[in-house]
């Protein structure tokens, strides 16, 4: 019974940063009925970024929370500054082209971010620097609920609700519902579909690197192909719980998290990123529109 505790709180902490970085995937699909597989790389370069940051302000020297409150400050304003460069200069010119050549330049900006990250920042992996003290808060019997656990699970809920609110409870959320709906209604009742995508990026962006400084701070080795299997599995988690649904992305991220914990328990971690697959494959097969989202058929 401690083991499946110990293994419930490890998977709700991945699933968590699974969730942010998913978001990211659902809000740019809701809008722009497209898959940025680029996400994934800019999360690395947040990565990198805090990294960077980190050694220049000597903060591996300083752990604390005034610590990574600056490198998530730094990693987002990083991966917003990279996203809405994506977005404006590979994305926009393509904006009314075949669906088929927004995919093909998505993958290319993707390889281009992966291996220009081995030219900039090397092709070895670097250790991210300690953000904060490990400790154990709370003990009981063998289940141990660490600092970091608590703090990745803090950070990522406080990010969901502020998205939550941003999307549900303020004007840009309103028009980024609108933009999400039918761009065209949104543009002639005065909403400018090109600024709200535009911001729909920052934000995506911007989560995805509060989910880099926080991986980085949990798994401290860093690499510029850092991001290829992370964001496939918050790619099968966003789809999993209905891509373009803002909570389904959060659903099915934690049911990945969990999902991918109970089988390193039980089973054997040589399973555990062909989990994330057998899921992509079960649920395009069984149910398409994934768990919160919602069928419809497409014209062509």
């Amino acid at each position: 019974m401690h083991d499946f505790v110990q293994h419930l709180i490890n998977g709700i902490s991945l699933g968590s940063i699974y969730a942010l970085i998913a978001l990211g995937y659902t809000m740019v699909y809701g809008i722009l009925k497209m898959i940025n597989f680029a996400h994934s790389d800019v999360y690395m370069v947040g990565a990198f970024g805090a990294f960077y940051i980190a050694r220049a302000l000597g903060i591996q020297a300083e752990p604390g929370v005034g610590s990574l409150a600056i490198l998530l400050i730094s990693s987002m304003v990083i991966c917003s500054l990279l996203g809405l460069v994506i977005e404006r200069f590979a994305y926009r010119p393509l904006r009314n082209a075949p669906k088929l050549n927004i995919l093909i330049t998505a993958i290319g900006v993707s390889l281009l971010l992966e291996y220009g990250g081995q030219v900039v920042f090397g092709a070895d992996p670097k250790v991210f620097p300690e953000v904060m003290k490990d400790f154990v808060i709370i003990s009981f019997g063998n289940v141990e609920l660490k600092s970091f656990d608590l703090t990745v699970l803090a950070v990522s809920v406080l990010a969901m609700i502020g998205l939550q609110f941003l999307i549900y409870k303020t004007k840009l959320g309103k028009a980024m519902r609108a933009v999400s709906a039918n761009a065209s209604v949104a543009s002639l009742l005065g909403v400018n579909p090109d600024k709200i995508i535009a911001f729909t990026f920052i934000v995506g962006s911007a989560l995805a690197g509060v989910g880099s400084v926080l991986v980085g701070m949990k798994y401290p080795k860093i690499d510029p192909l850092m991001g290829m299997m992370i964001g496939m599995k918050a790619f099968v988690a966003a789809v999993l719980g209905g891509i373009g649904n803002v909570r389904g992305a959060v659903l099915g991220a934690l049911i990945m998290g969990l999902s991918e914990e109970m089988v390193v328990g039980y089973l054997s971690s040589t399973y555990r990123d062909a989990l994330a697959f057998g899921i992509l494959i079960a649920i395009l097969i069984f149910k398409p529109a994934g768990l919160l989202g919602k069928y419809s058929v497409e014209k062509v």
